[in-house]
């Protein structure tokens, strides 16, 4: 028996079962975290235009352009699949995290906000079906207690980066203040993209998303 790559899941059997090809198209990663982040990243393409239902392991394979039982060699189950795209998420989001926040001169308020808008301003635009998929993968966890977990460790990291960034700026309580403002900034991107009055709203405007993150920055930072 083989010994299992470093971060292989639990849940990744450990031959490959005799009706999945061992070979893949010469156009897809052939190693196992390139092949992990594209069945991540067609799963939550699937969830973002269909919605849950339409998140299955064939459906996965014909998405990723894999071979039949790929998905289901590396993500055995649908608690482990959603597990995957939720670390996809966080990776994703913080990387664009962390590229907004890369900014010259000193960190401090107005730097905050350009910032953290530029970032709402790429969540409602070329990040929009990332985070309608974020949304519907978040209501599976409330469903699903296998899959909390990692929604959890998920969360965490990102609120956690958030932290440091607002300690930066002088807050006392820097972990409290991210939990608020990941509270306001997800009850932002949800009304933006999928709240009632979503569909009648002017395109993201960059200056607007600006002030607007200027105000929650402000708030978070004077919250009692």
């Amino acid at each position: 028996m083989s010994t299992p790559e470093p971060g292989t899941p639990a849940d990744a059997p450990e031959p490959v079962p005799t009706s999945v090809p061992t070979s893949v198209p010469t156009s897809v990663p052939t190693s196992a975290p390139d092949r992990r982040a594209l069945i991540s990243d067609a799963a939550i393409a699937l969830v973002a235009s269909g919605g849950l239902r339409s998140l299955t392991h064939r459906a996965v394979d014909g998405a990723a352009g894999l071979p039949a039982g790929s998905t289901s060699y590396y993500f055995r189950t649908r608690a482990a699949l959603v597990g995957a795209c939720y670390r996809r998420l966080a990776e994703l989001d913080l990387a664009d995290f962390e590229e907004d926040a890369r900014t010259p001169g000193p960190w401090d308020r107005d730097t905050a906000a350009r910032a953290l808008g530029a970032l709402l301003h790429r969540w409602l635009t070329g990040g929009r079906e990332r985070q309608l998929a974020r949304f519907e993968l978040s209501l599976e966890a409330a469903r699903t207690p296998e899959a909390a977990p990692e929604l959890l460790r998920a969360g965490l990291a990102v609120r956690a980066r958030a932290a440091g960034l607002l300690g930066a700026l002088g807050a006392d309580r820097p972990d409290e203040r991210a939990a608020l403002l990941a509270a306001w900034t997800d009850g932002l991107l949800y009304d933006r993209l999928a709240g009632a009055l979503a569909g009648t709203r002017p395109a993201p405007d960059p200056a607007e998303l600006a002030s607007t993150a200027r105000l929650m920055i402000d708030a978070a930072l004077a919250a009692p």
